[in-house]
């Protein structure tokens, strides 16, 4: 019978630790299908269409980060996307989440750590589509509009290219301009985690949504960080005066 929280689909081309995955994922009542290597198991995500993605940065015939550009172009465009990587791979963890991944975890690690950070994920996915379903609120400033009914950012006009947890992001931010959310807080609104991980997941999606609407990343216009506090949505004086939220 079918379980009921959800589907993953496991890639990683270790069986043990498929097996692993799998046994713990299923007592948590998910439904798990798994792969060995990328080509399958793009085959098998258009097919299923999952909930989450567990991914292995080394994989033989087709690399973790080539598996996971190649999902954000097709129907798993907005599947959350959770690596498993060794601590020789940083650079290449760098460039999954750069590339849409979402998440990781470094192996060794321990299941329950792992199911847990799957269903922050999977919840933090299922509120934000139901909130998305409640509200058609638009918050505008001068040259800044995010749709929250779209999921869709607009800068001076243009629709920016961001991924589900850039725009997760940005949300949390612009929801309060000029505030300083600390790292701890800001990852555990977006990643539904209270175990921080490590901060350069947060980081790099940070880095990313910067390089998509900052004139200079260098030197940001919006997302400004705070030396030993955090990071905060930026706004002039002017911008606070004609900031709008519309229903």
């Amino acid at each position: 019978m079918k379980n009921c929280n959800g589907t993953i689909l496991v890639v990683d081309d270790e069986q043990e630790i498929t097996e692993l995955i799998a046994l713990y994922l299923e007592k948590a009542g998910y439904e798990v299908h798994a792969s060995d290597n990328g080509p399958h198991a793009l085959r098998l995500a258009e097919k299923l269409v999952p909930d989450l993605i567990v991914l292995d940065v080394s994989l033989g015939r087709m690399d973790g980060i080539e598996v996971c550009k190649a999902l954000r172009q097709g129907v798993c465009a907005d599947v959350p996307i959770l690596f498993l990587s060794c601590k020789s791979e940083d650079q290449d963890i760098i460039r999954g989440l750069s590339e849409g991944g979402d998440d990781y975890i470094t192996k060794p690690f321990s299941p329950s750590q792992l199911v847990a950070r799957i269903q922050a994920h999977i919840r933090r996915r299922r509120t934000r589509e139901k909130g998305a379903e409640e509200q058609t609120v638009t918050l505008s400033f001068t040259g800044l509009d995010i749709d929250f009914r779209s999921m869709e950012v607009r800068l001076d006009g243009e629709v920016l290219p961001l991924s589900a947890k850039e725009f997760e992001l940005l949300s949390v931010l612009a929801r309060q301009p000029n505030r300083v959310f600390p790292l701890e807080e800001l990852y555990r609104r977006v990643w539904q985690s209270d175990s921080m991980g490590d901060t350069r997941t947060l980081m790099v999606h940070i880095s990313n949504l910067r390089k998509k609407m900052e004139a200079d990343p260098a030197h940001p216009r919006w997302i400004q960080t705070v030396r030993g506090f955090g990071y905060r949505f930026s706004t002039s004086i002017e911008d606070e005066e004609q900031s709008t939220i519309h229903n």
